[in-house]
């Protein structure tokens, strides 16, 4: 059987995912699609609309046949190692294939990319080094490194999902098989589109439909409105629960979380004494060396108060657990598990609550989000449907 991979947050799972995946199936002639899919928590720094079950069941009947997990210590990174997990989740799964939505629309070789991208590694990391800190993000200062490097590979406008691409293709590189890529060009709305016009709308306008309580059913499957319907989670049902954190914190203990640097801690805990809300909050603290999405990472690390030894302790554990599968999804794993690198995990239990105490904070701290959000491991199998 072959597979074909996709990564994913599916926040919610919408028209246009159902579009990606009968695409990725079509374009890469696989038998089976694997989606490696973030958690409860995203790689935008932002909390699931709603859980990972219920986006993992509106996956499988909407085209998936094997829903995975993307551990936290993965999803809540920036482009490059929220890439580094997700390759090497569908490397040890044996996916032939990797298909991911873009929004670049010229001709771009990411192929090709990847594979320059490793044999120059030595003269672009030099030269990014040798760029001065002049208040740009790492994805500008890369910017920088590839016109002066590699002028034919710079586009015009960096999109979020052609970084993502770009990052994909280059993890793909390193290994001995690389997957084949097949992207897919973004149809109808755009990533920051607001429109809800059309069957096809971006995932950011559902959201904010969802805020505004406009109507947003022509937009996604029955699955995911059903999930819809229960709840839906926004960064504001956080915000008493990370200002209390803020406030309660030393700026000691702040300094040590996970990516808090050039005393950024300082900076966090004065805005938390005067702001009202998470969107005050953030428009204080938001700068131009620090954009939107770094920020609201590290108010996620200081949420889950993750360390740097935690996140370094959750990196030696790697594992795969599965969230659902189809017929077909299911016999393929049954035999991708004679020949997988990482342990399979089907369930969490009591005997694995320490070597997976980050994933399982993180989840009940999600879960307090609103009382209708179920347990999220403990007693939690694979869902079961068949192929639609």
């Amino acid at each position: 059987m072959r597979a074909c991979g996709v990564i994913v947050e599916y926040n919610p799972f919408h028209n246009g995912h159902r579009y990606h995946v009968k695409q990725a199936r079509q374009q890469s002639g696989s038998d089976v699609i694997i989606a490696v899919m973030s958690g409860n928590f995203l790689q935008r720094g932002e909390p699931a609309i709603i859980d990972k079950w219920q986006r993992a069941k509106a996956a499988l009947a909407n085209g998936v046949d094997l829903v995975v997990e993307l551990p936290i210590e993965w999803s809540l990174q920036p482009a490059d190692y929220f890439a580094k997990g997700s390759v090497a989740i569908l490397q040890a799964l044996g996916c032939e294939s990797l298909c991911f939505g873009t929004d670049n629309h010229s001709t771009f070789d990411y192929q090709n990319y990847g594979e320059i991208m490793i044999v120059e590694e030595e003269r672009i990391n030099a030269l990014f080094q040798s760029l001065k800190n002049d208040n740009q993000t790492y994805a500008e200062k890369m910017q920088r490194v590839m016109a002066q490097l590699f002028p034919e590979w710079v586009t015009k406008t960096v999109q979020p999902n052609h970084i993502l691409g770009l990052s994909y293709s280059r993890e793909n590189a390193k290994y001995e098989h690389p997957m084949n890529l097949f992207p897919i060009n973004r149809i109808s709305q755009g990533y920051h589109s607001q429109s809800l016009e059309t069957t096809i709308a971006s995932a950011t306008a559902i959201r904010q439909g969802l805020a505004k309580k406009q109507a947003i059913s022509h937009t996604v499957p029955q699955e995911t409105l059903d999930g819809l319907a229960s709840y839906h989670v926004f960064w504001e049902s956080f915000w008493p629960l990370l200002k209390y954190e803020l406030l309660v914190r030393s700026l000691s203990d702040l300094k040590k979380i996970y990516q808090m640097s050039e005393g950024l801690e300082h900076r966090l805990k004065k805005s938390a004494k005067i702001a009202n809300s998470f969107d005050e909050f953030l428009a204080q603290i938001k700068s131009k060396r620090y954009t939107q999405t770094r920020l609201q990472r590290l108010c996620c690390y200081v949420l889950l108060g993750i360390t740097v030894e935690i996140m370094d302790n959750a990196w030696e554990h790697p594992s795969i657990q599965v969230l659902g599968f189809t017929e077909q999804g299911k016999e393929y794993l049954r035999q991708a598990k004679e020949r997988c690198p990482l342990p399979i995990l089907s369930k969490i239990g009591k005997k694995e609550e320490q070597q997976f105490g980050l994933k399982i904070r993180a989840d009940q701290i999600y879960m307090l989000a609103n009382s209708k959000i179920q347990e999220q491991n403990f007693g939690r199998y694979p869902i079961q449907i068949k192929n639609p």
